[in-house]
């Protein structure tokens, strides 16, 4: 028998390495599957893998840091938020001059963060071909959007910097607005400045419903169900996609995808799928029939609309966001780092080709992919 070939580290058979590689993997998986990340709570592993993160990170790309120190920011993002700016070896990170106003982008961050549910606001996460890939949470509701307004007023001696900007509002305009609308429009007047600001275009909405409503009350809003038409300028997916109650049955069925039909049916759900003409052409996809599909049939079907969209001639950005920002999208996301991690040379993606440094860099909370999603 052929004795295994010694690799260059150390002298160590392949075999060996490879067994280490996916211990690594499976205990990676593990940790992200059990344990829920809060910026103010960080284990010393979990330090661990948000260095090695940073480390993979400036390989191959100039990037700066929004501070988040004990989620000062966002409670559930990391403790230092990447902001990829361009593609770059390592050692020529320091001949290049910074393109980000980093002042500019953490002011932005903030003053948008409350449009946002549960402060989880529009975060670039993946650059692809100088395009930002960004996820998020869908938009407040009023319910939401007034307690973090009062509380920040309380806990900030009676003032809120939030509002100190003067917005971009006609005076006859916002003197026949209600309360309500007036402060819609300067919270989510950030939120849209942060979304120009990263040259997002797309939106794509996985909920399932216009507005999240609970006990008769609207908890949550999205981008295709405010009246005032405020994200009229991007262009909007409604590409609906079953949350978390749906995966029950996705558990129930041990992970079992196939055959697995979402009911289109119940009373809350009302949002369409809606995609411009432009992105359906040559995709060989009858989207008539997207009710009729099982989950592997309709998660294959979404990641292929979603690489279309960014293998596009156009410039812009997308945003992938569904209610939370905490099970549909980070699947999603991890699905395109992924697919473009897979694509051939030369992406600015596929350095990373070591299956432990893959897994380090899509961390989430997505439940386990449905098995044979092969595309």
């Amino acid at each position: 028998m052929m004795a295994a070939s010694p690799s260059a580290a150390g002298g160590v058979p392949a075999s060996g390495l490879s067994v280490r590689k996916s211990e690594e993997i499976a205990d990676l998986i593990d940790l992200f599957s059990k344990t829920q990340y809060r910026a103010k709570e960080v284990t010393p592993r979990v330090d661990e893998i948000e260095k090695r993160c940073l480390e993979l990170f400036g390989r191959d790309y100039k990037y700066s840091v929004i501070h988040n120190t004990n989620g000062d920011v966002c409670g559930h993002y990391p403790r230092q938020i990447v902001f990829l700016e361009y593609e770059c070896k390592e050692s020529q990170r320091d001949r290049f001059e910074s393109s980000v106003q980093i002042t500019k982008l953490q002011d932005l961050v903030n003053r948008s963060k409350l449009a946002r549910c549960r402060g989880r606001f529009v975060c670039p996460v993946i650059l692809y071909n100088g395009k930002h890939i960004c996820r998020s949470s869908t938009l407040a509701g009023w319910g939401e959007l007034y307690g973090r307004t009062g509380y920040n007023y309380i806990f900030s001696g009676g003032s809120d910097d939030t509002w100190t900007e003067s917005e971009e509002v006609p005076e006859d305009d916002s003197a026949a607005r209600n309360g309500d609308s007036q402060l819609f429009d300067k919270v989510r007047g950030h939120d849209i400045k942060l979304l120009r600001y990263l040259s997002v275009r797309y939106i794509c909405d996985l909920m399932v419903e216009n507005k999240k409503v609970k006990f008769g009350l609207n908890v949550t809003s999205s981008e295709k169900g405010t009246r005032a038409q405020r994200y009229a300028d991007f262009t909007l997916l409604s590409v609906p996609y079953p949350g978390c109650e749906f995966f029950k049955d996705y558990k129930d069925r041990d992970y079992t995808a196939e055959g697995l039909v979402f009911n289109w049916n119940q009373d809350y759900v009302d949002a369409p799928l809606t995609i411009p003409v432009c992105f359906t052409h040559n995709m060989n996809i009858d989207w008539a029939e997207y009710q009729s599909w099982d989950l592997v049939e309709q998660t294959q079907n979404y990641l292929k609309l979603l690489l279309h969209i960014i293998n596009s001639d156009d410039e812009s950005g997308l945003l992938v966001h569904c209610i939370s920002g905490w099970d549909r999208t980070p699947l999603f996301v991890s699905l395109l780092r992924l697919s473009l991690w897979a694509v051939s040379s030369p992406s600015p993606l596929s350095r990373f080709r070591l299956p432990p440094q893959r897994v380090h860099m899509t961390p989430g909370r997505p439940p386990p992919p449905p098995r044979s999603m092969s595309t």
